[in-house]
């Protein structure tokens, strides 16, 4: 029995210390936060996607990962699921399809509000009145066609984040620590037959 009660202590700090090394590293005191950004197909096609990450460097933001990728419609479908419902829906998806994307990680402390801020209202004929500094207003068309994208939450950007980089987030951890714990341990029979063949070799 102490092998076993050896092998749940082992297992039950390793991923302890996992879930806090995770947990501050991605919103803790003082720490960066992360938030996500995507340069939209008008904005990759329209030639501003230097002017756009000038801008982003320029206000603070470190750009932790980028990539250009071209989504199809489920990948789009799935990553505005939360839309599904809306009238817009279907144009939003042939939108996000009709061209390559740049999706970006930034990071900066209190970057999802800071994020927001720089990118202006939805609606980017609005910003061009309201917010003229803004990304949108320098880039974007319309409501629809707006330029780019920013997580409207911490949780948001933490599964927004996992969707195009396959990271697990945060609070996934807990969940796999539990499922590590209570479906992987050995049984009491288990550790009952190797302590016997422990002490018959």
């Amino acid at each position: 029995m102490k092998v076993c009660i050896t092998q749940f202590l082992t297992r039950f700090l390793f991923f302890s210390v996992l879930i806090i090394f995770r947990c501050c590293s991605s919103n803790g005191s003082g720490e960066k936060e992360r938030t996500l950004g995507i340069i939209k197909p008008d904005g990759v096609s329209g030639n501003y996607t230097d002017r756009i990450r000038k801008v982003i460097l320029e206000s603070g933001f470190h750009i932790n990962k980028e990539m250009i990728i071209q989504l199809d419609e489920d990948n789009a479908a799935d990553f505005y699921a939360e839309h599904s419902s809306k009238s817009f829906f279907t144009s939003l998806i042939k939108y996000m399809t009709s061209g390559p994307v740049l999706v970006m990680i930034l990071e900066k402390e209190d970057a999802v509000a800071h994020w927001r801020h720089l990118i202006g209202p939805t609606d980017a004929g609005k910003a061009k009145i309201t917010h003229p500094q803004s990304i949108r207003a320098m880039c974007g068309v319309d409501l629809e066609k707006n330029c780019v994208h920013g997580s409207d939450s911490h949780q948001s950007a933490q599964r927004e984040i996992a969707f195009f980089f396959k990271e697990t987030p945060p609070g996934d951890l807990m969940w796999d620590f539990v499922q590590w714990m209570t479906c992987c341990l050995p049984s009491k029979n288990d550790c009952m037959q190797f302590e016997g063949n422990a002490i018959m070799s």
